[in-house]
């Protein structure tokens, strides 16, 4: 009898964490509405445990879900375009984490990238989170919380696919840059400029504002970080909700997370719903060329986004 116990007070216990694991989790629910496989990638922060999984593929029209800690911090995006190189290692052209595998194993997203960010359980018990393009873009992404008790709750995200009408500065495309875009890097990245970084004698709030190029990605993505500083209008918060991230969404999607959330009228749109502006030239001068000055009403923008979307990689 006593060997029994001894056998099965472990077991029991181990099954009681593997219980309680389940019960303080947050469920991240991870969705591929793009033309082709995404591969997603996760990176814990500093002193937080890397999750089970930390890369896999995602097919088109697939879904995953992922169990991630209360108490969990870091960030999520999708890799782009990826196989085997000439040495047998896996690699992607947009969002590599450097590994050499599907799995990241702790390697972060090299830029440009669209990141998904989170910080669990947070200040007051809420979740922060936010979608960034201060490394540039690849994906379109939508951010939705479910089932939260607590916060604004509100959906975030970039809907716009950039690619196509990146600035020529930033645009990073196939055929040694001569094919179709793939990817739209930051002015950071493109150019090393302190003002454009953050950096030096830019490092603070008040030195550092919003440049052409960062309002290039702010103008279409009014809710997504566009430079460092752009915490006002680009940091969530809610409480006790589970995450559903999608990749290459259709614009309905947001309407209807808009509708049933019913969000306020003052809260930022998901999509700019009165007039984008996507310029040649801005007031600073920065030439963009291959663009053009583009204007279009939100009931013209839903047909034209649709039809871009279709096209997502």
């Amino acid at each position: 009898m006593d060997r029994v116990l001894v056998v099965a007070i472990p077991v029991l216990c181990l099954l009681a964490l593997s219980l309680l694991s389940e019960v303080h989790s947050t469920s991240f629910k991870i969705v591929n509405k793009c033309r082709r496989t995404v591969w997603p990638g996760l990176l814990s922060g500093a002193n937080t445990a890397q999750p089970a999984t930390t890369g896999f593929a995602l097919p088109s029209g697939a879904s995953r879900t992922v169990p991630l800690p209360r108490s969990w911090s870091g960030r999520i995006w999708g890799r782009t375009l990826c196989g085997r190189d000439s040495e047998g290692g896996f690699a992607c052209v947009t969002g590599d984490c450097g590994s050499g595998k599907v799995e990241c194993a702790g390697g972060g997203a090299k830029p440009p990238a669209t990141l998904a960010e989170f910080t669990l359980n947070g200040a007051g018990g809420l979740d922060f989170y936010d979608v960034s393009l201060v490394d540039g873009y690849n994906l379109p992404m939508l951010v939705v919380a479910r089932g939260g008790k607590g916060g604004g709750c509100s959906a975030t995200g970039c809907l716009v696919d950039l690619n196509g009408a990146c600035p020529a500065q930033l645009k990073v495309a196939t055929g040694n840059g001569t094919g179709r875009g793939v990817a739209c890097r930051s002015a950071c990245e493109a150019f090393g400029d302190p003002q454009y970084c953050c950096s030096g004698a830019y490092s603070t709030p008040d030195t550092c504002q919003p440049s052409a190029f960062s309002l290039f990605f702010k103008h279409a993505c009014p809710r997504s970080y566009s430079y460092a500083y752009d915490d006002k209008t680009s940091t969530y918060t809610c409480a006790g909700a589970d995450y559903m991230i999608i990749f290459c969404p259709l614009p309905y999607t947001s309407q209807k997370v808009l509708s049933a959330r019913k969000e306020s009228a003052q809260l930022l749109p998901l999509v700019n719903k009165t007039t984008m502006y996507i310029m040649s030239k801005y007031a600073s001068g920065a030439s963009f060329s291959g663009l053009m000055q583009v204007q279009f009403a939100w009931g013209f923008a839903i047909s034209v986004l649709t039809s871009v979307m279709l096209l997502c990689p």
